[in-house]
């Protein structure tokens, strides 16, 4: 049998108030991230356009990297969750890793204006840090918003399977194929998702399954869509 006891009244209304100031908050950073981008955004005025204290801003999310990627994070998770149900449904895990790449440009191409000062902020705090993703770190956007996590895990077991080449590490290969096609989005505003796509796949699949692109003859070009 639970201890728990019933939250008081008191205790719901504080509940309530604390989720519609976050709500509020990640809904004018959205807005602000948007429309300014990294470095003008403050959190000062991402309280203000929320109507709430800079405290409260600051007990929510302890810095701006935190908050960006708690705005982010919901935009990344239904490809994460595309690729586990299709490994789920024991569909290849080549097939899966195509599919993932191609769904993370589309939701990064279509959310551009909040991936690019995701970014920033990704890259700010590893400079700062000096070090990779950090579980520990609850301001990591790397952690927040784990936009790598699925790439990571696809290339690692498709070289654990055998279906993918050993080298380069999957994870570390990983990373640099997730930066490529996020330096596209930053560097090509407004480019069709299928371009980046198909550039990171030749690249991915030119290292770790060559073979595609030779059987593909031609002008090699066997994810073009």
């Amino acid at each position: 049998m639970s201890d728990a006891r019933p939250a008081t009244a008191r205790e719901r209304a504080a509940r309530t108030k604390r989720e519609r100031s976050r709500r509020a908050l990640l809904e004018a950073a959205a807005e602000l991230f948007a429309a300014q981008g990294w470095l003008p955004t403050r959190l000062e005025d991402v309280a203000r356009r929320a109507g709430v204290s800079t405290a409260t801003t600051y007990n929510h999310f302890p810095t701006k990297h935190a908050l960006i990627s708690h705005v982010y994070a919901p935009l990344v998770a239904p490809p994460l969750e595309r690729a586990r149900v299709l490994l789920a449904e024991g569909r290849d895990v080549v097939e899966v890793l195509e599919e993932h790449v191609r769904d993370l440009a589309a939701v990064t191409r279509e959310h551009e204006a909040l991936t690019v000062p995701f970014v920033f902020a990704v890259q700010d705090h590893s400079a700062r840090t000096g070090r990779g993703p950090d579980p520990a770190d609850t301001a990591d956007p790397r952690i927040i918003a784990p936009l790598a996590q699925m790439l990571v895990e696809l290339i690692v077991r498709g070289q654990a399977e055998g279906a993918l080449r050993p080298f380069p590490p999957g994870r570390d290969f990983a990373t640099q194929v997730l930066n490529l096609l996020l330096l596209r989005v930053m560097n090509r505003r407004g480019e069709p998702a299928e371009l980046p796509a198909e550039i990171v796949l030749t690249v991915l699949f030119g290292a770790l399954r060559p073979e595609v692109l030779v059987e593909a003859g031609g002008e090699g070009r066997p994810f073009a869509r």
